[in-house]
């Protein structure tokens, strides 16, 4: 008998429908009545209580409106006249304006709670991250153009545009580009950047150039790197030839200021923002480092965006978890609910774990921000946050990019339909091991802030660990977590008396598992104090415990297998390049 047709064909699933994000995350609410003062406390939860209901009722519906009407790129008018008019959504616009009023970069600069701004405006940040249709990327540059300028000494040529990027009136804030990427591409700016500027008789620069990668093309000023040109016409190269500069994208009358938009960027994600290939034709600019201190002037731009990076990490890890789990609780596969299939919460709960680590390790590194910028930081919190911030990095971007490919694969097919929204939570995160340095560059990052410490930064971290796993002394069921923390340690300790003895290829061979290495033992000491204090739940604890079971200490375990001498870099290449005529090294 042939089946009948139904008039109407569903999928039999329901979708899962989560609440206020705020509400709902247990570790991030533990952790601010763990840290915060009283009255600090009181005033941040209302605020992000109600932040929350207007992520659900307002602020989603315009991300996925941003997602389904991406930029467009109109070169010409009707008569053929150029405009290179990048056109955006009504939603696009409306989040600038939410972010505005919502503080997402004025709060950590009006310093309102002193030292724990910084932390309030990254939990909003968090927050706000998975439903921002894309708007934290352009936000993390905003807060890293502000940090410059606060870090210069806020001149009086870019006081207005301090005002205006950190203002709270949505009619007055401007957002900020970050042009550092040109044709040679990557994060070797040094040798990669061919932007040359001129300077005019009246003192301003006219900027010459081809920015391959401009991320916010549609941002109303931006940072830049250029060399400037002598009398002769000459630039000088490398790093100490470069020098940072401000330019407003556009004049007065809302044109173009000497710049040409040559396309925008076909991503694999951030569809929602516009990514252009800009030709700078004598752009007017302002200099604003000292001439060749190009890059330690924007080193504080990219320390934010870095920042910022890890909370977008932390917070696609949270989302995917947390639909997840709902979902969970709606599916029937093989006569009873996925939350009762013992194998499908193993899985969610390891990536649980992996999600607490993250949060703790983003937490720890704004809060040692906050003293930073309120001149409460001690010399040590200063070189902590120096090493932290690139391990945060490199580590939560390949976090996050597991987790929520697994999270995906937790929804089976429907996981894998685009109307979802679920495939736009893995492109978009895909990019977080990427952008401002790849998982190799930020390694080799690591390992000069300790030559430029000359080790003492390792002092700092061994000291933090054990101070936070002192707190666990009296909680017997966090004694083996310490143990594994102690081991690790132990580990890392005769690899680092070793190190000075062995060659530049052999460290750089360790780079990446090294980094790994201080992410997971500081994380693993972050959730320990975490399920230390008094009112800790058993969950706390499980989580400590799980962390742990984990290998803390892969160096010291591939130095035991002698996979960082000389011979298996030779190794490394031949096993690559085998049967590639073109193979070898030059190592």
């Amino acid at each position: 008998m042939p089946l009948a047709r139904k008039e109407t064909e569903t999928l039999f699933q329901e979708q899962p429908e989560t609440g206020n994000q705020y509400l709902e995350d247990a570790l991030l609410r533990s952790y601010l009545k763990m840290h915060l003062p009283p009255k600090v406390l009181e005033e941040v939860n209302q605020d992000l209580e109600r932040f929350g209901n207007r992520l659900l009722t307002q602020i989603k519906p315009l991300g996925w409106e941003c997602e389904l009407n991406p930029p467009v790129f109109r070169q010409y008018d009707a008569w053929g006249r150029r405009v290179d008019h990048i056109v955006t959504c009504s939603a696009w616009r409306r989040m600038k304006e939410i972010a505005a009023e919502e503080g997402l970069i004025a709060e950590a600069y009006e310093r309102r709670y002193s030292n724990w701004s910084r932390l309030h405006q990254a939990v909003k940040l968090y927050l706000f991250s998975s439903s921002s249709g894309g708007f934290n990327c352009p936000l993390a540059m905003t807060d890293g153009a502000a940090k410059v300028i606060e870090s210069l000494g806020i001149p009086g040529s870019l006081k207005n545009a301090f005002d205006h990027l950190t203002s709270r009136d949505p009619k007055k804030f401007w957002t900020s580009g970050q042009w550092m990427t040109e044709r040679r591409g990557g994060s070797d700016v040094a040798n990669g950047t061919e932007t040359v500027a001129r300077k005019q008789p009246d003192g301003t620069y006219r900027l010459y150039g081809f920015k391959w990668f401009t991320s916010a093309a549609d941002s109303d000023v931006t940072l830049t790197l250029a060399r400037v040109a002598d009398a002769e016409g000459q630039v000088k190269q490398g790093s100490s030839g470069l020098s940072l500069f401000f330019l407003k994208v556009r004049d007065e009358e809302g044109k173009l200021n000497s710049i040409q938009v040559q396309r925008l960027k076909d991503k694999l994600g951030t569809r929602q923002m516009a990514t252009a290939e800009l030709w700078l034709d004598g752009a007017p600019a302002e200099l604003i480092s000292a001439e060749g201190r190009g890059v330690a002037s924007i080193s504080n731009m990219l320390n934010i965006t870095r920042i910022h990076n890890v909370i977008c990490a932390v917070a696609s890890m949270r989302r995917m978890i947390s639909l997840s789990r709902e979902y969970a609780r709606r599916r029937v596969a093989f006569g009873k609910l996925l939350k009762d299939h013992p194998l499908h919460m193993q899985t969610i709960a390891r990536m649980e774990v992996q999600t607490r680590g993250a949060f703790l390790l983003l937490m720890e590194i704004v809060r040692l921000l906050g003293l930073v910028e309120t001149n409460m930081a001690s010399e040590e919190d200063q070189l902590l946050l120096r090493l932290l911030v690139p391990v945060a990095k490199l580590y939560t971007g390949k976090q996050a990019s597991a987790a929520v490919t697994e999270g995906m694969e937790s929804f089976g097919g429907q996981g894998y339909m685009e109307d979802t929204g679920l495939p736009v939570i893995v492109r978009d995160t895909l990019v977080l091991s990427i952008w401002e340095g790849t998982t190799n560059i930020l390694s080799l990052d690591v390992l000069r802030s300790l030559s430029k410490s000359r080790g003492q930064v390792m002092a700092v971290f061994f000291s933090s660990v054990q101070k936070k796993l002192e707190l666990a002394l009296s909680t017997a069921k966090l004694e083996p977590a310490v143990k594994q923390v102690r081991d690790a340690i132990s580990g890392l300790a005769q690899f680092m008396q070793g190190a000075g003895s062995r060659g530049a290829v052999t460290m750089e061979l360790a780079a990446r598992d090294f980094s790994y290495t201080l992410a997971r033992i500081y994380a693993g000491a972050l959730l320990i104090e975490h399920a230390a204090r008094p009112d800790a739940s058993s969950t706390d604890i499980s989580a400590a415990q799980r962390w742990c079971n984990q290998e803390l200490c892969p160096v010291a375990t591939e130095l035991g297998n002698r996979s960082y001498e000389a011979e298996e870099a030779l190794a490394d290449s031949t096993l690559v390049y085998e049967g590639c005529p073109a193979g070898g090294s030059r190592l």
